[in-house]
């Protein structure tokens, strides 16, 4: 699909037009079952075909058709293939065939009622077929509806009120161009105010400099530190972006709930000039943008599962979204979005809310979520579906851009256990089929029979793709009764295809193992060229990261080309150099073999920090065992010093509020590098005088972790293996640690690096440049002297 909105021109194949339209979808048309509906319809498009055939050789299966039609202006060119056309002597025959999961025969009002685009399909074969061949006697249509269960079939003839209803649609249609058309002619004349009156320093030609780079190349990286400001620049270029015409569109990811916050924030307080300030209450704004939170946090549902048989809150979406006047949410840019108004607007309707929020996505300029809305299968069609998606004629910024690899990897990750297995064979209806039911039981005793194990073996994995590859076929020929089914037990049903689907793609490196036995892990180990062809796809790129990952290693992971990376700018931002006092504890060695023998003198060490500061000091840990180690040893030496360990998870509301909590009671506070308070750590800035890192976070040598050095030595050599493998992830979360704890000018800390391996240059070339070089603490007077 391609819009051309100068020349008011739309290439369309003819199933998306039939679909496009503003409003949500029917549950069923994206999301976990979809693969596994779109493979059945395949089937019983196959069965059809074949006895058809069987019955008329003159008949012809998939026949490709082409042209355009016009329809209030804009003009819409169309391809696609019609399933079934008869030949006859009054005229041929058009025969759609769609796979239904309703209960054949139906009304043919249901029928329709329950598909639309069905119908709306049919009509534009109709009418190309038409244009194509004007004179023979104009075709009659029929819709040939399957049921799902068990293939038997229902005939719905195209009537005078499906022609008008396809009328009515490519008005609809239409309509909404136009005002998409309108949307991008505001856009060209842009105006925004800086994020900052005056410049920080750093910042006085960084906004120039990137658009001057993202014209020269698709992607660019902006390496800038924590409080450099990097919202603001990003924004004001992607403005200048939309204005200049480069792009339709700035999709913003992040990979945490505050930095999709602030960026909604800041860019509020960039366009309210005087203007729109002023302008009518009901005038449009210059640009709509729209945050899209986790589908859970819409949910209004006593039961959180996303399913049209399980949530009366998605039954007959389309057509009840359209009577309850909920269009308003794209149709008028200055109605409230926000959580509290989409919630009360979907208990209202008795719509969800999240699909609310997906329906006013196409009108908006500025689209800011999560990065799993575009490189996670389940979630990406969030995104990647919506009528107007066009990422040649979009921006896209990805902030903190350093966690996008290791992100993308959990999302094309799994797991199967033999329990869960188990417990679907014991939930199946009784009216379920047999085959099924023996697929399903294989499977299961091959789960229940694995080992744990490190990797499976080459003819397990074999076993494995077949027995799932029995499943699938299965599935396809004897769906089950979902609504019959608990919540769990159709997940995992969905789920199966899309494990054959993943034990198939050969672009990913992959990890078959089992931490215990009967549990199966299928664990990506990169996802670097999923990632790689989601970048190349877009207008322009625009990787922002705080503590980037060496040029080469970053350019590996993200799937770009590692003879050209892409270029990295690295604005100065002056007032970091004296915000941090480093000194380098080479009395200790925190490494897991030697860390116990130094446990006293880190607990030691943490006392003589807080008596010589007047807040609370900042510990950061490898993990949760070694600081409770080290709290439980204070508790001894100084049963007067209050400590407190970050909780183990959590809602950034409560992060938030325990971090204020004991910024105020406690006098050490200990995080987890890289644990679940990277979002509550910001909290820090200004606030935290004296901190101290208790050893670099190298990650556990486990199964997963050889198998990843293992795929790396196979082009590196295996020191670079190691270094990529641990020690780049390992300082990286020192890195975004410290980074947080002067965010502003005027902001200092003192940081004691405590472990000698910090003073390895393997090691210190990974730190951030402040970081790097500090006084060496050889001895106890060492250490007073430096804290002074």
């Amino acid at each position: 699909m391609t819009i051309d909105h100068a020349q008011r021109l739309a290439r369309f194949a003819v199933g998306e037009l039939a679909t496009f339209a503003p409003g949500p979808r029917s549950v069923g048309e994206s999301g976990p079952a979809s693969r596994w509906r779109r493979e059945l319809g395949s089937h019983w498009h196959r069965e059809a075909h074949a006895a058809d055939t069987a019955t008329d050789s003159a008949r012809r299966q998939e026949v490709s058709v082409s042209g355009t039609l016009a329809q209030r202006g804009w003009r819409f060119e169309l391809e696609g293939r019609i399933d079934q056309l008869h030949p006859g002597p009054d005229g041929p025959l058009i025969r759609e065939l769609k796979t239904t999961l309703l209960r054949l025969p139906a009304a043919p009002s249901e029928l329709r009622a329950h598909s639309p685009g069905h119908f709306v399909q049919l009509g534009l074969y109709l009418r190309l077929h038409a244009l194509a061949d004007p004179a023979t006697p104009p075709a009659r249509g029929e819709l040939v509806f399957i049921e799902a269960g068990t293939g038997l079939q229902q005939v719905v003839p195209f009537s005078t009120a499906d022609e008008t209803a396809t009328d009515a649609h490519l008005d609809l249609v239409a309509d909404f161009l136009e005002e998409r058309r309108a949307d991008l002619a505001r856009l060209r004349s842009l105006t925004w105010r800086p994020a900052f009156a005056t410049p920080r320093p750093g910042q006085e030609t960084i906004v120039a400099d990137l658009q001057t780079t993202l014209a020269a190349t698709p992607v660019v990286v902006l390496a800038a530190p924590t409080g450099y400001g990097k919202t603001g620049v990003l924004l004001e270029t992607a403005f200048a972006a939309l204005r200049s015409g480069r792009a339709d569109r700035l999709v913003y990811l992040t990979g945490k709930s505050t930095g999709q916050l602030h960026v909604l924030a800041t860019l509020d307080k960039m366009l309210a000039s005087p203007a729109t300030r002023d302008a009518p209450a009901d005038a449009a704004p210059p640009l709509v943008a729209w945050n899209l939170r986790p589908k859970r946090e819409h949910c209004i549902n006593d039961v959180y599962h996303c399913t049209r048989e399980r949530c009366r809150f998605l039954h007959d979406l389309p057509r009840r979204y359209r009577a309850a006047g909920l269009a308003r949410f794209h149709l008028f840019p200055t109605e409230a979005r926000d959580l509290p108004a989409l919630r009360a607007a979907g208990l209202a309707a008795e719509i969800c809310p999240y699909e609310i929020a997906r329906a006013a996505l196409p009108a908006a300029s500025v689209w800011l979520g999560d990065f799993n809305y575009l490189f996670a299968p389940a979630n990406r069609g969030v995104f990647v579906d919506q009528p107007t998606w066009d990422p040649a004629r979009t921006l896209l910024v990805i902030d903190e851009a350093h966690h996008l690899p290791a992100r993308v990897a959990d999302a094309h990750s799994h797991a199967l256990d033999a329990d869960e297995l188990h417990t679907l064979l014991a939930e199946l209806p009784d009216d379920t089929a047999r085959p099924l039911r023996r697929a399903l039981e294989g499977l299961w005793r091959l789960l229940a029979a694995l080992p744990a194990a490190d990797a499976l073996d080459l003819d397990t994995e074999d076993d494995l793709a077949a027995a799932l590859r029995t499943c699938a076929a299965t599935l396809e020929k004897h769906p089950p009764d979902l609504a019959a089914l608990p919540a769990p037990a159709a997940d995992l049903l969905f789920r199966l295809p899309a494990l054959l689907a993943w034990l198939e793609d050969q672009a990913l490196e992959k990890l078959l193992w089992c931490p215990r036995p009967a549990a199966l892990r299928f664990t990506c180990l990169d996802a670097a060229p999923v990632i790689g062809e989601q970048l190349r796809s877009f207008a322009g790129v625009i990787l922002a990261t705080a503590t980037p990952p060496p040029p080469e290693v970053f350019a590996a992971a993200l799937g770009l080309d590692l003879l050209a990376p892409p270029p990295t700018l690295a604005p100065p931002a002056p007032w970091r150099a004296q915000a941090y006092d480093v000194a380098l504890d080479l009395r200790v060695d925190t490494s897991f073999r030697q860390r116990e023998r130094h446990h006293p003198a880190t607990a030691a060490t943490l006392a003589t920090l807080r008596a010589a500061s007047s807040a609370p000091v900042a510990a950061f840990f490898p993990s949760y065992a070694y600081a409770e180690k080290i709290i439980a040893l204070l508790a001894d030496i100084e049963p007067g010093l209050r400590c407190a360990l970050q909780p183990r998870a959590g809602e950034l509301a409560a992060q938030s509020a325990w971090i204020e909590e004991h910024l105020a009671l406690s006098d050490v506070l200990c995080f987890v590098l890289g644990g679940s308070f990277a979002e509550g750590i910001d909290h820090l800035g200004g606030r935290i005088t004296h901190a101290m890192v208790v050893g670099p976070a190298l990650p556990e040598v486990n199964a997963l972790q050889r198998a990843r050095e293992a795929a790396l030595a196979r082009h590196l050599p295996a020191a670079e293996a190691f270094r990529r493998t641990y020690l780049v992830p390992g300082l990286q979360k020192v890195n975004q640690a410290l980074g947080r704890l002067a965010r502003a000018p005027g902001q200092h800390c003192k940081v004691l690096l405590h472990c000698r391996r910090f003073a390895d240059p393997a090691y210190a070339a990974l730190l951030a440049p402040e970081y790097q070089f500090g006084r060496n603490i050889l001895e106890t007077a060492d250490l007073d002297e430096w804290i002074g």
